[in-house]
């Protein structure tokens, strides 16, 4: 089985579970990756980049399972070229060398909630139209429309997830909403719901593993994320209780800080600093991401390992315990 992205949050989380299942796992990693998180596991590394064809002719010879994580996350003055050469031309590297392999069983292709955008009218399900709002979303979307596209008339075995917010024990990316949690009031911009899907990472890898095996993911896309849709306020307010803490929420208008992230921005990336405030950051607070779920448990029959809360508080007590954030009451009896 073949992991790209496997040096990343998720993609390292699965290629642990691949082998302690006794899978034989190969794994796409860069010159510049950090694999001390998978040391000591019987992985056979292809080092180079996913999109570069040589190294993706050497990954699949022999691969009949593809699980597609690697991603280029959202870094302010990435250039739109590297989104597309890691989502788009790596995707079609792989999947055409997969059509081309005697015996191929799945692409699971790793996609995003983030290509449907704003739902205005919550909750959406898989079928709801693609409105991705930058070139993270919009080369996700490319490569998952072409995937599906091309796919068809290639007989490739495929299955796409759409996985929501995703968190747990050493996520980084989430890590700024737990730490908004231990300050004494937190701030809410916009006027918006702020409703989001988490999925935490066990979960998500989990639901991978079915995908990449059950008939009924074959040709299907599956949104990846927890039954229900919080608040930002809510999620906020699980954590905090976690850290016996209670926070008082102010409620701000977004246009100033929109103006601030573009200010920022224009200052910041002639100068190649990352801005301490930037346009995607704000909108994460302002935009309704709500999802109907339900297709990965009546379709595949997954249960969830966790509930949201159960989650939010088991990752609460990890940062505490690492010192990633500080605890209170709650995190220093932990």
């Amino acid at each position: 089985m073949l992991v790209t992205g496997a040096t990343g949050f998720t993609g390292s989380a699965l290629t642990r579970k691949l082998c302690e299942r006794g899978a034989r796992v190969r794994a796409i990693a860069r010159a510049s990756s950090n694999m001390d998180a998978l040391a000591g596991l019987p992985v056979e590394w292809v080092r180079g980049d996913v999109f570069d064809p040589a190294t993706v002719a050497t990954a699949m010879a022999g691969v009949d399972t593809v699980f597609h994580v690697a991603a280029a996350y959202r870094e302010s003055g990435l250039a739109d070229e590297v989104y597309h050469r890691v989502h788009v031309d790596s995707t079609r590297l792989l999947a055409e060398a997969a059509a081309r392999t005697a015996g191929f069983r799945r692409f699971v292709h790793v996609s995003t909630v983030g290509v449907h955008g704003h739902i205005e009218t919550p909750p959406a399900d898989e079928t709801y139209r693609f409105s991705p709002g930058d070139a993270y979303q919009r080369t996700k979307a490319e490569a998952e429309l072409w995937l599906r596209e091309y796919a068809p008339r290639h007989a490739l075995p495929f299955t796409v997830i759409r996985p929501a917010a995703i968190y747990g024990p050493g996520d980084r990316r989430l890590l700024k909403i737990f730490k908004m949690a231990t300050a004494p009031v937190v701030p809410l911009i916009g006027h918006s719901r702020g409703l989001y899907h988490l999925i935490h990472v066990d979960d998500l890898t989990e639901i991978l593993l079915l995908a990449a095996v059950h008939p009924a993911a074959a040709g299907e896309a599956f949104i990846a994320g927890d039954p229900a849709a919080l608040t930002l306020a809510e999620i906020v307010r699980t954590i905090a209780a976690e850290l016996g803490r209670t926070p008082r929420f102010v409620r701000l208008p977004a246009w100033p800080f929109f103006l601030l992230a573009d200010l920022c921005e224009a200052v910041c990336r002639p100068l190649r600093v990352a801005p301490p405030i930037y346009r995607r950051r704000v909108a994460f607070f302002t935009k309704d991401r709500s999802f109907d779920t339900g297709k990965l448990r009546t379709r595949l029959g997954y249960r969830y390992r966790r509930t949201t809360e159960q989650g939010l508080r088991e990752t609460t007590r990890w940062y505490v315990e690492h010192g990633w954030i500080k605890g209170g009451r709650a995190g220093a009896a932990s």
